[in-house]
């Protein structure tokens, strides 16, 4: 079974134990189940349009970055190049991480370095708009230096990764 096909499957399991759920608390309390889904679909309603972001993302991703590309710079032999950018991309990226566990994951799949797939996570803990706040609070050394060793951890975190984690074959 493929990548693809065993993400399809798990999607389908999950979506059926979800209704499966849904239909159990529907029989014990009406209520908290109608309540429980319209709050479920306001949510949905809140993140559909991330979600066209982030669908059309991955569509621009896979439509014109070719894998080979991918891997130059992102593979397992990327070397600092491949480090900057992930490190440079967690420290600009916004949004909440779950936004980009799709396109991460299809990244992963075309076979990139998974540590560099740590390493952009962890460096995401390094927000820009508030490092000025956080200068004035506790002065410019300490800023620094505290976005110094979280870049610094997130490298030996994705180097801790690369060796643990097996990497995935590329599609």
């Amino acid at each position: 079974m493929t990548v693809s096909e065993r993400e399809k499957s798990f999607g389908r399991i999950l979506l059926l134990i979800i209704i499966s759920l849904y239909l159990l608390a529907t029989l014990f309390d009406p209520a908290s189940a109608g309540q429980a889904l319209m709050k479920s679909l306001s949510v949905l309603k809140n993140i559909a349009p991330v979600l066209l972001i982030v669908l059309f993302l991955m569509t621009l991703l896979s439509a014109y970055i070719q894998p080979q590309k991918i891997f130059h710079y992102l593979g397992r032999k990327s070397g600092l190049k491949g480090w900057g950018i992930a490190l440079g991309g967690g420290v600009l990226s916004h949004g909440p991480d779950y936004l980009w566990y799709p396109i991460l994951s299809d990244l992963r799949a075309r076979g990139v370095n998974e540590g560099l797939i740590v390493a952009f996570f962890y460096a995401r803990s390094v927000k820009v708009p508030w490092l000025p706040m956080m200068a004035s609070y506790f002065g410019i050394a300490f800023t620094v230096i505290l976005t110094f060793y979280i870049l610094l951890a997130a490298v030996i975190q994705g180097k801790i990764a690369e060796k643990i984690i097996p990497p995935q074959s590329t599609i």
